[in-house]
């Protein structure tokens, strides 16, 4: 017995049991989003490190958030954007610019409002003098997340704002001032590119320094005029480029060892018209090596938001599906930014009928040029892209597989489970008083007409859109009888960071339409990774 308990004795300490958390208590309109999960009273606020002493000091407090803060020239003052204007955060999209001291030590009880438009303001940047601020403005507050973001300006001590791009219909992001301080630049969704644009200070003509069928996505300026800048083209990944506003250098080649063994398909921007006679655009890619005058299989590929474009950038994807011998069709429809705001704006309370037909009309096109088989085709996309996906296949049969990632079918799922409540009471209204309107975008009420083989996707802790819409579905069809998988991707959110489950969704995307939209008689899912036997020991 001895001997037994000098062993016990030997043994490690069992690590502490973790306390059981504390329930979560809500009282609060906005109590969730994605990546965070329940906020409880959380807020978010501004800090400042000390990189010498390694002291934090929080300069912001109370029940707001605040964020996007930029630093004044002089390193005294920070600019950000806050919903602390408002009697409740969470029930507004209104938000206004604030400078706070960086010294500040009482927590943001002495701060200074620049701005005080009802709608969104954001993006605070300072002039070289620190007199100006330069910020995004949003004007329109009835077209809520279709409306036009603009560029506007505002003493830094607070006064009267003005808006330089009201006659510049295209949403801007990322303002800065020139070194002299005569001119804003910043970055526009503008007809399937992202641009980098200027205009003065006093307003005026919109110039691009940087344009043409390319992707702006950051930029920096220098002191002597030249800007450095991130640049994704149709046949590059992102690298850094410098310009001097008529010439392009690239500093970085950081896939070019990579490339140098890669046969890529060619984009072609095209445009095309829609049912109701409406023109839209969108990129075609055709197969790699692929012979003129052949049909091919085809895939659509409706992009999330709604309210986003499809630019003149590298999408990894639409190269997979061409190295496989498919073309690829990604539209602009109308809801894609770029385009103007009426053409944003068009599918308001309305998701899944202008839309639907603008994708239609593009695969039409693609027939009409003798590229696509009307016989091998198939449509997939991930969140607004997945629920693009479930009011086609509900609509029509022509598809002969579908994938529908992160989407949302039974709208209703989502009132009070994700994170869009704003959106939904301002769009579409309470679902108890607008019933009608609710019913008239959730495809899962046209279940009955869907027979297309369809693979559902998702994060089980994605709380953008949750998995539960692909669950519905899925239940739907699979008690109807018809074809459909669905695949859960542990500890995921709305966007995937895991590398395997990364290359695992690629492997399901091509195996799903090998088998339904090719038929070449590879399984519908990839070879499921065999267990490895346990190590004798322990693992």
């Amino acid at each position: 017995m001895e001997a037994a308990k000098d062993k016990d004795k030997d043994k490690p300490a069992a690590a502490p049991k973790p306390k059981t958390p504390p329930p979560f208590v809500i009282d609060r309109l906005q109590f969730k989003r994605d990546t965070v999960g329940y906020l409880d009273r959380r807020r978010t606020h501004l800090y400042v490190f000390d990189v010498a002493s390694k002291k934090t000091t929080q300069v912001t407090s109370g029940d707001f958030d605040d964020s996007e803060p930029a630093w004044s020239p002089d390193g005294l003052s920070l600019a950000f954007s806050s919903n602390r204007s408002t009697p409740d955060p969470d029930r507004t999209y209104n938000s206004d610019i604030w400078v706070v001291a960086a010294s500040n030590t009482d927590k943001g009880a002495h701060l200074t409002q620049i701005t005080s438009n009802p709608g969104p303001d954001r993006s605070p940047a300072w002039s070289p003098d620190g007199k100006w601020i330069a910020f995004i403005s949003q004007t329109d507050l009835k077209a809520m997340i279709y409306a036009t973001h603009h560029l506007a300006v505002a003493p830094s001590s607070g006064g009267e704002a003005k808006v330089l791009t009201l006659a510049f219909d295209r949403s801007i992001r990322r303002p800065r001032f020139s070194a002299d301080g005569r001119s804003i630049y910043f970055i526009a969704d503008d007809d399937g590119m992202q641009s980098l644009c200027r205009i003065s200070v006093t307003g005026g003509e919109v110039a691009r320094p940087i344009g043409g069928r390319l992707s702006v996505d950051s930029y920096a300026l220098g002191k002597d005029g030249a800007i450095a800048a991130e640049i994704g083209m149709l046949d590059r990944p992102n690298e850094i480029y410098l310009s001097n506003e008529k010439d392009l250098t690239r500093l970085t080649k950081t896939n070019d060892a990579l490339f140098s063994q890669l046969r890529l398909a060619q984009a072609d921007y095209v445009h095309f018209k829609s049912k109701d006679g409406t023109s839209v655009a969108g990129y075609f890619y055709k197969p790699v090596d692929y012979t003129p005058g052949k049909k091919v299989p085809t895939l659509l590929n409706p992009h999330g938001g709604p309210v986003g474009q499809y630019s003149a950038s590298f999408y990894h994807l639409a190269q997979l599906y061409a190295a496989n011998g498919y073309a690829a069709l990604l539209p602009n429809p109308r809801g894609s930014s770029g385009y103007g705001q009426k053409f944003c704006e068009a599918i308001f309370a309305d998701w899944g009928n202008k839309d639907f037909q603008d994708d239609m009309a593009m695969v039409d096109y693609a027939i009409a040029q003798g590229i696509a088989d009307p016989d091998k085709l198939g449509v997939g996309g991930w969140s607004y892209g997945g629920m693009s996906t479930d009011f086609i296949i509900a609509q029509t049969t022509r598809f002969k597989a579908a994938i529908s990632g992160a989407g949302i079918a039974l709208m209703t799922s989502g009132y009070g489970h994700d994170q869009y409540i704003k959106d939904y009471d301002s769009e579409l209204g309470r679902p108890w008083e607008n019933k009608a309107v609710w019913e008239k975008i959730s495809p899962y009420y046209r279940v009955n007409s869907i027979t297309t083989p369809t693979l559902f996707m998702g994060g089980d802790v994605d709380w953008n859109v949750p998995i539960i819409g692909g669950e519905q579905m899925y239940q739907a069809l699979k008690s109807l009888g018809r074809t459909t998988e669905l695949v859960v991707y542990p500890g995921e959110f709305h966007g995937f960071t895991t590398p395997s489950h990364l290359k695992d969704r690629l492997e399901r995307y091509l195996a799903w339409y090998a088998h339904y939209v090719k038929g070449d008689g590879t399984p519908p899912r990839p070879a499921e990774p065999q267990a490895q036997p346990a190590k004798a020991g322990g693992e």
